[in-house]
């Protein structure tokens, strides 16, 4: 059975069921805490921990998801994977462990006739919590599961939470027999590797509610007011459990990526299906088990919208496509390897998401963009570490052994993404080790501060409990008038001092607000929050500087009480400061104009990656590949100017999320939606977009809006500035008086300006070509002065001269150059010469072969006259360059020339 047919066969079991199949969610997660959708139950939190109600009380998906915590496992076992796609089924208050395991049981082991999937159900074994009886009794009595097969554990080994306080229950796990050809028998609880008796589907049952603690190391406090139902059975799983493969990578949708890598590369996998002890062949099977995974992953992160990148999201994608290609250079394989492999990836997951065939052009070529780069990488990354090993083989001539510092090799790792193996294979090549405990140490502590970023990123999140509390108290969120209000009367339903609720504060204070009612915008979707005032009734005034939502719906106004005092329950009067209001709004608006515009002059399927709308101007990211043109620039503001003329109406309009798709209008890719949304329409088809902030009435009331600068922000992700209403204008009137000023002086209208300019620009480029010309020739005219001044010291005739400002060193070395010449081959000759170059002192040594037979070396010498002027050089012994700070250090460094020859 293919891996999309027990995709649909899932969907339609539950279907039939009577759950609502949603569609899966991006890769990038909607959880703002982590990065990516790391399960299927991440886009059903909110329902879960009950800060937002379910719109229906069971749902299924089947489930894109990414993890990276295994990265450096993949490929070296068959269990690890970053791809993955994880079938689920919810209940939301509705059934539950009864619910869940019937229709686990039925899916499993009914016919494929009937839909199911048809496993042996004598095969099927279950691990629940020791005290879940419900469980035990409904497996070994209702379905009639032999007790042997029902097996029990503690709660710290069969138990799911947050890792917070919160909700937390116990799961059935459900595994596999796959036979003795795998493991002995005995169960789950004798095959703790899980290859025999594979887990295929976990049911977790929340009931309860979790203390403090780390790990499983919590109380349970309570239980829910209402319990849910989430379960997680991994697709692939299934798949080469049906498919009669050994594991994941030989399954329809992976391994045609392992065929091409074996055929491009001439090598065969399976060869090393004996492990380790198998050599070459089991690192070939390794190899080409990354390709498979990291190819798939990067294939849907790009469909996605991720791009490569230095940090977060972005930068998992760039490792997962170096190390495909540096497996795939492991292999043998020195040609660009992605047209061949992605292709088979695609081919080989449109069946399950046919979107990616009309994504290919943009996957397509912003992966072959990033293999492309990292193949310059490699070259870099050689020439710097050929420095290195060079460097190492000197400095064992004091040590006595070649080794590359661990700094250096993590340098080439952390600035150059040049791989560590790599590093270690190529060093070894040349006879030189490498510190690898040195570059080990400095990546520990580099993943230690990301760790301990991690922790308190978690420790903030762990905040909104706080806030649940408050909203628990309202029986519901913040009540948002903004749309239609400036001010208006509410009571404050929370307060916080320093993250810590309290019922009273008196001023001054920085506190933090909650209203039953508010006219005030919460920071998001690029939008800034609004500012403003609340007044108390018992006369207390908070001027608000920030607003923010840590949960949907409630509204945080973070202030400062600069008088009286704020109780819990007190009546107030909020108004939000209207000119900053509508500044952001013709702002916000703006950049729908602008990203319309995008769309019609550049790429009709430019995304969003990003906007900010404050006051008077805006920013706005888009995946794009390429720089803008002039052209564009001018074309899309002007294309956006004259709509802004034509004062076009600008409506919204709240209506089901499919009817909104349906009518065009444009998604933020990665951002969660409910079931009925808000739409922003800018006249009758200009622009419609899914939108919840604040916009103006119609395009007039913006004036203007002029495009600054357009430039790259990352791999395939680039940034517009632009300037909005009267910003606009006074940016444009003084672009005007400029060009006024600049016409008057050179001469000629505004629109003569390029030429004229240009004209200028070449005629001094020629004046500077003339002046270091006839420099130059001053210079080489010394060159006769100075041969004559050569003088015998000890052996060596040597010409040295301070031949004072000069244009460049180059300058310097055509002297030496023709005073080595000039002196010939009749006796050992040595010239050195300094000078002075855009303030830094510089000086060039040469030697001829009878100097370098006696014992001068141009390098030494070199050196020896730069430490003079506090720098150093190098170079060949024959001719090398230095250089250093000290300009009035130049008499020095020649007379260093000299005692370098013995004088």
């Amino acid at each position: 059975m293919r891996t999309s047919e027990i995709r649909t066969r899932w969907l339609d079991y539950f279907a039939a069921n009577g759950h609502e199949i949603r569609p899966s969610v991006s890769l990038v997660s909607p959880e703002p805490s982590i990065l990516f959708t790391v399960a299927g139950m991440v886009p059903f939190i909110p329902y879960i921990l009950g800060t937002e109600p379910a719109p229906w009380p069971r749902a299924a998906s089947v489930q894109k998801c990414i993890r990276t915590n295994d990265i450096d496992n993949v490929g070296k076992t068959t269990r690890h994977g970053t791809f993955f796609q994880m079938n689920g089924n919810f209940s939301f208050g509705d059934y539950f462990k009864e619910g869940a395991i019937s229709y686990a049981w039925e899916l499993l082991t009914s016919s494929t006739p009937e839909g199911g999937y048809g496993l042996d159900g004598d095969r099927l074994w279950m691990t629940i919590w020791e005290e879940d009886r419900v469980s035990w009794d409904y497996l070994t009595r209702e379905i009639g599961v032999p007790s042997e097969h029902v097996q029990a554990l503690p709660f710290k080994d069969i138990s799911w939470s947050t890792g917070q306080p919160g909700p937390a229950g116990s799961c059935c796990e459900i595994h596999y027999d796959r036979g003795p050809a795998y493991g002995p028998d005995g169960g789950p609880l004798v095959d703790l590797q899980g290859d025999r008796f594979l887990e295929i589907w976990n049911l977790v049952f929340d009931e309860f509610l979790r203390g403090e603690g780390e790990g499983h190391d919590f109380e349970l406090v309570g239980k829910l007011d209402k319990t849910a139902i989430d379960t997680g059975a991994g697709l692939e799983r299934l798949a080469f459990l049906m498919q009669d493969k050994p594991n994941m990578y030989e399954i329809d949708e992976v391994f045609p990526v392992i065929a091409a890598a074996q055929s491009m590369s001439g090598r065969t996998y399976g060869a090393g299906a004996a492990g380790p002890e198998a050599g070459d062949a089991y690192l070939d099977d390794v190899r080409m088990r990354v390709v498979a995974d990291h190819v798939r992953s990067a294939l849907m992160l790009i469909g996605d919208g991720v791009r490569p990148g230095n940090d977060g999201r972005g930068y998992v994608l760039r490792r997962l496509i170096r190390r495909a290609v540096r497996s795939m250079r492991l292999l043998g394989v020195r040609e660009a390897a992605l047209p061949v492999l992605l292709t088979a990836s695609k081919d080989a997951m449109k069946a399950s998401y046919p979107e990616l065939e009309a994504a290919w052009p943009t996957i397509s070529e912003v992966a072959y963009a990033e293999e492309e780069a990292f193949r310059r990488t490699l070259e870099a990354g050689t020439t710097i570490l050929d420095t290195a090993v060079a460097d190492a083989r000197s400095a064992a001539g004091v040590t006595g052994r070649a080794v590359v510092p661990g700094d250096r090799a993590f340098a080439l790792h952390d600035t150059y993404g040049f791989p560590i193996d790599l590093t270690l294979e190529m060093a070894a090549e040349q006879g030189v080790s490498v510190d690898e405990e040195g570059f080990r140490s400095l990546m520990e502590a580099q993943k230690e501060r990301a760790r301990a970023d991690a922790r308190a990123k978690k420790a903030g999140h762990t905040d909104v409990r706080v806030f649940q509390d408050v909203e628990k108290a309202m029986g519901g969120g913040s009540q948002f008038l903004g749309y239609t209000e400036s001010a208006c009367e509410a009571v404050v339903t929370g307060l916080l001092v320093d993250g810590v609720p309290q019922a009273v504060a008196t001023a001054p204070a920085e506190v933090e607000i909650v209203l039953d009612r508010t006219p005030f915008y919460a920071e998001m979707g690029g939008q800034l929050a609004d500012h403003g005032t609340i007044r108390l009734a018992e006369g207390g005034v908070i001027e608000v500087h920030d607003v923010q939502a840590p949960i949907k719906g409630l509204f945080v106004h973070r202030g400062t009480l600069a008088e009286g005092g704020v109780a819990v329950g007190e009546r107030a009067y909020a108004e939000i400061d209207v000119v900053r209001r509508l500044a952001i709004a013709r702002a916000h608006t703006s950049t729908h104009m602008v990203y319309a515009g995008l769309r019609r002059v550049v790429a009709p399927d430019s995304a969003q990656a990003g906007s900010e709308n404050a006051p008077a101007r805006l920013r706005f990211d888009f995946t794009h590949n390429a720089a803008l043109t002039g052209t564009q620039m001018e074309d899309i503001e002007e294309l956006v100017n004259d709509a802004l003329a034509q004062d076009l109406t600008v409506t919204t309009e709240i209506m089901p999320l499919e009817e909104a798709r349906a009518s065009g209008a444009i998604a933020l890719f990665g951002e969660k939606y409910g079931e009925q949304v808000r739409v922003v329409t800018i006249g009758e088809d200009f622009d419609r977009e899914l939108c919840g902030g604040t916009h103006v009435p119609s395009t007039g009331h913006i004036g203007r809006v002029a495009l600054l600068s357009e430039g790259s922000i990352g791999s395939g992700v680039r940034r517009i500035d632009a300037l909005v209403a009267d910003r606009a204008y006074t940016f444009q009137r003084k672009e005007h008086a400029l060009v006024s000023q600049l016409s008057t002086m050179l001469g000629g209208r505004a629109e003569e300006l390029p030429g004229r300019v240009e004209s200028l620009m070449a005629r001094l480029k020629e004046a500077e070509k003339r002046l270091a010309a006839a420099e130059q020739a001053a210079l080489v005219s010394r060159a006769a002065e100075v041969a004559q001044s050569a003088t015998r010291i000890n052996g060596f005739l040597l010409a040295s001269a301070d031949l004072g400002e000069v244009g460049s060193a180059d300058a310097l070395r055509s002297v030496a150059l023709d005073v080595r010449t000039r002196l010939g081959q009749a006796e050992p000759v040595v010239v050195a010469v300094a000078g002075v170059a855009n303030a830094r002192p510089f000086v060039v040594v040469a030697t001829n072969a009878g100097a370098r037979e006696a014992g001068a070396r141009a390098g030494a010498l070199v050196r020896a006259a730069a430490s003079a002027l506090g720098g150093g050089g190098g170079g060949k012994d024959d001719l090398a360059q230095g250089g250093g700070q000290d300009p009035a250090a130049v008499g020095q460094a020649l007379a260093a020339v000299a005692r370098g020859l013995g004088s």
